[in-house]
């Protein structure tokens, strides 16, 4: 999939674990790891609002467009 989502590399840059992210937005650890490993075909807009406020970031941080090569 052309979109990867560097949810990982955020969570690293503003040194907040996976588990304290999950639970200031309220979503399941579960999902939290799907989303990190790019296995999700969507996220909700509240999701990644949530996400970019707690992490102080815009959503072009975490989503980057990365074509297929041909």
């Amino acid at each position: 999939m052309p979109i990867v989502i560097r949810l990982d590399v955020m969570l690293a840059l503003r040194k907040v674990k996976s588990k304290d992210l999950a639970t200031a937005i309220g979503i399941t650890e579960a999902n939290l790891s799907l989303l990190k490993q790019g296995k999700v075909k969507g996220i909700r807009l509240g999701t990644l609002e949530a996400i970019c406020q707690h992490l102080d970031c815009q959503p072009g941080d975490l989503l980057v467009y990365e074509p297929d090569p041909e």
